[in-house]
């Protein structure tokens, strides 16, 4: 463990502002779905709907951390912009992720906790749920001889990567695994690539507890572009293979709260909206003007982008209207989300609208 766990002022400082910022609703005007954004000082930058208050989790506290019992021995922490969980055990602490913008912090919030019940505050065992460094970058802290568990795909990944912030797992599995650590029990299983090629599902079953990072975003839309998730498809379906596990809470890896299962329901009826909208606009938009002005100049790109664009404003005008106000930032990805869904529907669909077959 590094003998310094406080990292510098000005950066404390920042994210302990930043994260404030982030856990109560923001005030700012908003005049329409995706409707060009009103500027309201002088930063240049635009306004966005008010985040809904039931969107927002706990104000992190003078260093930028909330910590908080999720049940009996098992906790999460919190920046407002990440998420780990943690069990306390008789023989030490089990991790799940290691956000770096939680960093150091973590070793505080467990710190806060075991001091609290009385249970050792080393972490044995860190859990990864896939292999992305903004989800694992912090799993430098927690020195050499911590049990560090993954898919074996994520151990190919961290060797492609070696990256120093991310040490390789020195123990993996393919389809399922059961940790057992001080009376403590975790499941890890893993049902095929979805957000990553190696993200897993973590279940803690004494606790009525499902982790999986990047399917889920408990009272939010999904991060930009469908969470940048390498198979959409999967994506998708992994909502529903979540939503089959009888879990309680629900803790997704991002943002400053916890889920419960309405929140799942939600997202995928936001989900089956913006299918149902994408389908029909790939259908309706007219793409003569695009080829008639951009193939005239031999510019397939620009028909393709031009086209694009309009199919996905088209579909995500009336999603975003619909769920501003229900779900948060529905005004800010709504439209990046709806273009690739698009492109998920051309290429994996075969949904190709006027770029299919030609007769």
């Amino acid at each position: 463990m590094p003998p310094e766990l406080r990292p510098p002022t000005g950066r404390r400082r920042f994210l302990r502002g930043a994260a404030g910022a982030l856990a109560v609703p923001a005030a700012a005007t908003f005049a329409g779905a995706l409707a060009e954004p009103a500027h309201a000082d002088d930063t240049g930058l635009p306004d966005f709907a008010p985040i809904p208050a039931a969107s927002a989790g706990p104000t992190p506290n003078e260093d930028g951390y909330h910590v908080g019992r999720i049940v009996g021995n098992l906790y999460w922490v919190t920046d407002s912009y990440y998420q780990s969980m943690f069990l306390t055990t008789t023989r030490g602490v089990v991790l799940v992720d290691a956000p770096p913008t939680i960093g150091h912090n973590l070793l505080r919030a467990i710190d806060d906790i075991t001091r609290a019940n009385g249970r050792p505050s080393k972490v044995t065992h860190l859990v990864y749920s896939h292999s992305h460094a903004d989800h694992i970058g912090a799993a430098g802290l927690f020195g050499t001889d911590v049990v560090r568990i993954s898919h074996a795909a994520t151990a190919a990944l961290l060797a492609c990567a070696a990256d120093p912030n991310r040490p390789p797992p020195t123990v993996t599995f393919h389809d399922k695994y059961r940790l057992k650590v001080g009376g403590e029990t975790l499941h890890l299983r893993y049902h095929g690539p979805n957000h990553a090629p190696d993200n897993i599902f973590i279940y803690a079953p004494d606790y009525a507890t499902l982790m999986l990072v990047d399917v889920l975003y408990p009272g939010w839309v999904p991060f930009k572009n469908l969470g940048v998730s390498q198979d959409i498809p999967a994506w998708i379906r992994a909502q529903s293979i979540a939503m089959g596990y009888p879990w309680r809470t629900f803790v997704g890896g991002h943002l400053g709260r916890l889920g419960v299962r309405a929140d799942g329901a939600l997202q995928i009826q936001y989900m089956d909206d913006l299918d149902a909208g994408t389908r029909s606009a790939i259908a309706s938009v007219d793409p003569s003007p695009f080829f008639a002005k951009y193939g005239a100049q031999g510019n397939s790109w620009a028909i393709f982008n031009t086209f694009l664009d309009a199919v996905a404003d088209t579909a995500a005008v009336p999603v975003a209207a619909k769920y501003t106000g229900v779900l948060a930032a529905a005004d800010v990805f709504t439209r990046d989300n709806a273009w690739t869904l698009l492109e998920s529907l051309r290429i994996d669909a075969g949904v190709l609208g006027p770029f299919g077959v030609r007769p």
